[in-house]
């Protein structure tokens, strides 16, 4: 089933369908996943054992630096392995043992964060009778306060949590909806559960009224990938009974992050007990609320206007003069006017993108490629394709359209043209390109040609060897790729490069080096900087074409990359 089949069959099964969100359904909001958490916990608790300043472990984006924290605590033990269901929790617990103060830091990085579109959107549909029972594993007041907003009062939404399980019980039961229950507490409630053993004892009563309504009502899951053993229990619970789901169980998942296991093995028994159940890719949970609302006739004037507001209203504007005080504000993000719309497809019996890698690394082709559901996608020469995944059995070999809204979040397509812009700036320009999965860096490297003039007047030096170590540094970018406003657009963050060492007293002089320079940059040689690299990055023009491969046969990667910036200024009225 895709997106499109699920908005036609909500529209008639929505009074009894109920949604399961988790923290998925908040990043958009600003609210820190579980990943990210997970980071900082180890981040503090390296800091504070080994005594260091957590200055010196401020890149957590740093693909070096993770791995020595991460050495740190596998070869002490008692930690879980990377990735594994429980390292939230344990990490959390070992960084704050106190309950109070779990419930303090998650108020304080709670703090500032309001709602996304989509959760304005399903306080509409809850307001129109579209969304009457919500479940969430999270601890943030995103559906709270965007309901507040749309009722214009927070006395219409019922919020049942393991201090309160009863307000869920009795509201089910006199079907006073909406109804929100909050599985795992509220990051205010005294009885958070944020440790191993809460999660395992989760409340009872809460536990039975989820059990209870999936046998009443369908299920629609955004943003949670069950990890929690404590839900999914119950799930399976509702699935072993033989009367589950009568409305239906729909999972939603990223095309990035396929389901786990557990969440197949639970479709696949809830079909076997005759009920629909289906694995829905989506892109975000904003776009999947607003496309439901977009299928209710006559949404009344009080709804359409508190949701107008949530959107953010951009126009085009004439470039500004070269005197003056204007733009108001000068962005860090060079426009990408053109970029390819097909790549290859091949499907064969590789596997995963793990195997896809392993394939393009012992054939040392230049050829680029990721995997997907429908195959594997690629730029580069037919030849070199063909050449990798040969002895796969190709059984198609065709052309795959990227379309737009699969560049908005971090899929298969996004990642193949992340990686072929990174491959076309190395080929193109005087520069080195380290790929990273939070940023790539770009590298100044003057043995390939010097251009460089503009950024020397800034910086004076553009590379060298940090004092009292034998570490090499250059002057660098970390660039990403993102899609807004119905383009993508490359976003450039100047920063230091410095060589990588796993000795201390080097790291840490390398460290001071880099803060050091960057502390002495202000504005006007931030503008400067920028300048310099908008320059280098479009060759010196106005707009510049730059290609990955610059072949004449199979899939090339071409770009089209203005060199100015995009700038905002004062509406003219």
């Amino acid at each position: 089933m895709n997106v499109s089949d699920f908005l036609r069959f909500h529209q008639v099964r929505a009074p009894k369908m109920m949604w399961l969100l988790g923290a998925g359904a908040s990043a958009a909001a600003g609210v820190p996943t579980a990943y990210h958490l997970i980071w900082r916990f180890k981040q503090m608790l390296y800091c504070s054992e080994q005594h260091v300043s957590v200055r010196t472990c401020s890149d957590l984006g740093d693909p070096t630096l993770r791995s020595r924290i991460q050495h740190y605590f596998d070869s002490k033990g008692g930690f879980p392995k990377e990735n594994s269901d429980d390292e939230y929790a344990h990490y959390f617990e070992a960084m704050f043992p106190y309950e109070a103060d779990r419930q303090r830091y998650l108020e304080e990085i709670m703090r500032g964060v309001s709602p996304s579109y989509g959760h304005f959107a399903l306080a509409a549909l809850m307001k129109l009778a579209q969304a009457r029972l919500i479940w969430t594993t999270n601890f943030d007041s995103m559906i709270e306060d965007a309901a507040a907003t749309m009722y214009g009062s927070s006395g219409r939404l019922i919020v049942a949590t393991p201090d309160a399980p009863h307000l869920g019980t009795h509201g089910i039961a006199d079907e006073r909806y909406p109804i929100l229950v909050k599985l795992h507490g509220d990051f205010r409630s005294r009885r958070l559960k944020n440790t191993s053993e809460e999660l395992r004892a989760q409340d009872a009563e809460l536990r039975r009224d989820l059990v209870d309504t999936c046998k009443r009502f369908g299920l629609a899951v955004v943003g949670y990938s069950g990890r929690d053993e404590s839900v999914m229990d119950a799930l399976r619970e509702v699935a072993e009974s033989g009367h589950c789901f009568p409305f239906g169980l729909f999972w939603f998942y990223r095309p990035d992050s396929p389901c786990l296991q557990k969440v197949r093995d639970l479709i696949e028994q809830v079909c076997q007990a005759g009920a629909d159940a289906e694995m829905i890719e989506l892109d975000t949970f904003d776009e999947l609320m607003g496309d439901l609302l977009l299928l209710i006739q006559d949404v009344p004037e009080d709804v359409q206007k508190h949701l107008s507001t949530q959107r953010q209203w951009v126009s085009n504007v004439p470039l500004p003069p070269t005197k003056g005080k204007w733009p108001v504000l000068r962005l860090n993000a060079l426009p990408i006017l053109d970029a390819p719309t097909v790549c290859r497809r091949i499907v064969c019996s590789i596997e995963g993108i793990r195997e896809v890698r392993e394939a393009l690394r012992e054939a040392n082709t230049e050829a680029i490629a990721t995997r997907r559901q429908l195959g594997v996608i690629a730029f580069g020469s037919d030849a070199e394709i063909k050449h990798v995944f040969g002895s796969y059995g190709i059984t198609t070999f065709d052309l795959h359209t990227i379309e737009p809204k699969r560049l908005r979040y971090e899929s298969a397509e996004h990642g193949l043209l992340y990686e072929a812009i990174g491959r076309a700036l190395q080929r193109e320009r005087p520069v080195s390109v380290y790929h990273r999965r939070q940023g790539h860096l770009v590298v100044v490297n003057p043995s390939r040609g010097d251009r460089f003039q503009a950024l020397k007047q800034v910086t004076r030096d553009v590379e060298g060897v940090v004092p009292g170590t034998q570490l090499s540094w250059a002057e660098a970018i970390r660039i990403r790729l993102e899609y807004r406003l119905d383009m993508l657009w490359l976003l450039m963050e100047p920063t230091i490069w410095v060589e990588t060492t796993h000795e201390d007293a080097a790291f840490e002089r390398g460290r001071q080096f880099v803060q050091q320079r960057l502390a002495a940059r202000y504005n006007s040689g931030w503008n400067e900087i920028l300048d310099a690299w908008a320059n280098i990055i479009a060759g010196g023009e106005r707009e510049s074409i730059i290609r990955a491969f610059g072949i004449g046969d199979g899939c090339d990667a071409v770009f089209k990359v203005s060199g100015v910036t995009a700038f905002s200024r004062r509406e003219v009225v």
